[in-house]
């Protein structure tokens, strides 16, 4: 190869790595530069009995990374699709520090800590990391629409499309700081949120 193509080449691969060093500096000032995330409000009251027939308290989450949803074992609609993605989540989670991830009944008359535990060995929950949570009806009701700000109501009978249509509920998945607060909501109807909240749970961890 004669010497002015040699330079030439030296020049492109040369203006290439000057590129690529620009843009893992501007990516590194953006994630250094990030807003904060918001603040809507803080998980402050509840008492609820997990799978194992624990009691379980705001206390309890007190220090974790948490993600919540909220669904309920007899669901045919939605709900199979927000535990997968709760599911691809766990997967995806750094081993270190841990991230919690909570799901909330909608239906605790029938999801008794029993059921919500084969409910989660069908998705392959881990001990320790996802937790199902079941107790009195007023109890999750509080949690789900006082303290997470997720909307639930039960379906009337006239409406109900199938015998199993039962409660009509919020999607999203809601993430928690260490502190109990309310950092961000995500669909969880669809994996494309997951890079989303790791990146929060990112953000949150450089704020500690």
């Amino acid at each position: 190869m004669s010497q002015p193509n040699l330079r030439i080449l030296s020049l492109i691969w040369g203006g290439l790595f000057l590129i690529l060093l620009a843009m893992l500096a501007a990516s590194w000032i953006a994630s250094s530069q990030a807003k904060p995330l918001p603040v809507y409000g803080a998980v402050t009251n509840f008492s609820l009995s997990d799978q194992d027939g624990r009691m379980v308290s705001q206390a309890d989450w007190r220090g974790h990374i948490c993600v919540v949803d909220l669904i309920f074992t007899r669901c045919l609609g939605p709900c199979p699709i927000i535990s997968a993605t709760m599911a691809q989540l766990q997967a995806a989670l750094p081993a270190s520090p841990p991230v919690r991830l909570v799901s909330l009944t909608s239906d605790p008359a029938y999801d008794t800590p029993a059921v919500l535990k084969k409910y989660g060995e069908k998705f392959g929950a881990r001990p320790g990391i996802w937790t199902f949570l079941t107790g009195p009806k007023e109890m999750t009701r509080h949690l789900a629409m006082d303290e997470l700000k997720l909307s639930m109501a039960d379906k009337p009978p006239a409406e109900r499309e199938t015998p199993m249509d039962l409660v009509i509920h919020s999607t999203r998945l809601v993430l928690l700081d260490p502190q109990g607060r309310i950092r961000g909501y995500f669909d969880g109807e669809t994996t494309r949120s997951i890079p989303a909240i790791l990146d929060a749970v990112r953000q949150l961890n450089r704020e500690e």
